[in-house]
């Protein structure tokens, strides 16, 4: 994923995830993706990077501030 030095992170989902794991999918609801082209900003912690780590092929990680 990469170093991003900020404290914000704005998450883009970018690929459909049906037809993947009921873990995936669980993931990426609580993280509050749920249609092609939703982001978020969601603030950069160790617990949110390793939910965007576990889906990292559906999305687009960039710096939000």
């Amino acid at each position: 994923m990469g170093s991003i030095e900020s404290s914000k992170l704005k998450v883009t989902l970018v690929r459909s995830f049906a037809g993947r794991s009921e873990t995936q999918r669980r993931t990426l609801r609580s993280l509050g993706l749920g249609r092609i082209g939703s982001s978020r900003v969601l603030p950069n912690l160790n617990p949110i990077l390793g939910q965007i780590n576990k889906v990292i092929q559906f999305v687009k990680v960039e710096s939000a501030e």
